[in-house]
């Protein structure tokens, strides 16, 4: 079996592995207490900020440990936007950030606060630019992921960072997916990270807040990890986390270029060897680690159950594996294909052979889920000068691929109106014209759905 999922949680790193089994040992009492016991577990727990604080480049002082990267991340954004509620209540996100930043983000503004969603490009980062035009007077947090989850593209934080930092705008980080390839560049103020990412054990987080950012912790609090972490340390947890950050570290430089190459091979091949798939991410400023692919006329939760059978273990963002039926939000605003993703992350340590058996057996699990489909034939009736496809009640990629069946029926310069009631069609329509280089006319309304209507270019 080929684990290729580690953007979502990487395998346990061999030295947290060790780590964690010797503080179960020696790290099991209170590291308040005075005594021989709690003098022992304070050692361990002093060790382990200090490995994490310079893994990150900030002070032992600023670094509180969190029971997850979600903990750290809300906690965050409640305690800046706490501790500036005088200069405002404006919060800046960008559209693709994890989904704990944007829960934090849709909880401040159901407390009535405002918040500006900034957009990205095709692939997926944001325009510093476009991100300083968020700024207002108001503004009391900004911020951006380091690099993004599910299409691995590397944001431009030292940019951003200098603008907030122009405005007198704090910025938190999430660097969950990137941390463990090294710090974060610029001058941000605040960081959240997840050790599950980068090898370490599950339920243990990080937060950084930088002397002098003003920061009010929400809710209960206790004389705990500076009052910013409430409850008893998870201390064999945070050990092994602290112990794998440096672990990774130590041979991130070198699997940094070997998994860059593996997946180079990945982003270039799949387009030679499966028919219309569309690479997504940036080419060049990405994760190591991180391919992501997206391939017409395939069902995306099939798509992954036929690799898993093959023995691979992957990811998809496409709305045909959610149970919201809705494409992935990252996808959706870097305006992608969505139908028939697959996420491949690589952990470290992959091998090669892995690799090029994933891109053996990548061709026939596609072409054996476009058979099952079977692409029904669509209905259709001419209205006026343009062919009408009722694709009502139809799931992804069914739209699409009945889309696909009847624009060669129509002259050069008709038209073709898709009626359709699934969400991803929005997304998947114009993403299928920019791909085949025919024309998206627009979205008109129907008295079901919502017509989508496309002009045969070619």
């Amino acid at each position: 079996m080929s684990y290729f999922d580690a953007a979502s949680s990487a395998p346990l790193h061999p030295v947290a592995r060790q780590a964690l089994l010797a503080s179960l040992d020696e790290g099991w009492a209170d590291p308040s207490r005075l005594y021989r016991e709690g003098r022992k577990a304070r050692l361990l727990l002093d060790a382990a900020r200090e490995a994490a604080a310079d893994a990150v480049g900030c002070r032992t002082d600023e670094l509180v440990f969190t029971t997850s990267g979600t903990r750290a991340v809300h906690e965050g954004v409640s305690g800046a936007l706490a501790g500036r509620r005088r200069a405002g209540r404006h919060l800046i996100v960008s559209a693709v950030e994890h989904s704990s930043v944007l829960h934090a983000a849709d909880a401040h503004e159901g407390g009535g606060g405002s918040v500006t969603r900034v957009g990205v490009g095709r692939t997926g980062a944001v325009e510093p630019s476009v991100y300083a035009d968020a700024l207002r007077p108001d503004t009391a947090l900004a911020c951006l992921q380091s690099a993004n989850h599910e299409v691995g593209t590397v944001q431009p934080v030292a940019a951003v960072a200098e603008a907030c930092r122009a405005a007198g705008v704090p910025l938190l980080v999430d660097a969950a997916q990137s941390l463990g390839w090294g710090p974060v560049e610029g001058d941000w103020s605040l960081l959240a990270a997840s050790a599950h990412k980068w090898g370490g054990p599950s339920g243990v987080g990080l937060l950084v807040v930088r002397k002098g950012v003003r920061f009010a912790p929400q809710g209960p609090v206790d004389e705990r990890e500076s009052g910013r972490a409430a409850g008893f340390e998870n201390l064999p947890g945070i050990v092994a986390a602290a112990a794998s950050l440096r672990a990774v570290r130590a041979e991130a430089e070198q699997e940094a270029v070997r998994l860059r190459e593996l997946t180079e091979r990945i982003r270039v091949r799949v387009p030679r060897l499966v028919s219309d798939v569309e690479v997504v991410g940036d080419a060049e400023r990405r994760l190591p680690g991180i391919v992501t692919f997206s391939c017409l006329y395939v069902d995306g939760e099939t798509l992954l159950h036929e690799l898993d059978r093959e023995g691979f273990s992957v990811s998809s963002g496409s709305s045909c594996t959610s149970s919201t039926l809705t494409p992935s939000h990252v996808l959706k605003a870097m305006g992608v294909l969505s139908e028939g993703n697959v996420r491949v992350s690589l952990p470290a340590g992959t091998a090669e052979e892995d690799v090029e058996r994933f891109l053996a057996v990548l061709p026939g699990a596609v072409a054996g889920v476009r058979a099952k489909l079977g692409a029904p034939v669509p209905v259709t009736v001419r209205q006026e000068d343009a062919l009408v496809v009722d694709a009502l009640g139809k799931l992804c990629p069914l739209p699409v691929i009945e889309l696909a069946k009847v624009i060669g029926d129509v002259p050069v310069g008709g038209t073709v109106r898709v009626l359709a009631d699934d969400e991803a069609a929005r997304l998947d329509i114009p993403a299928w014209c920019a791909m085949r280089g025919q024309e998206y006319v627009g979205e008109e309304p129907a008295d079901r759905g919502s017509a989508y209507v496309v002009r045969r270019v070619s």
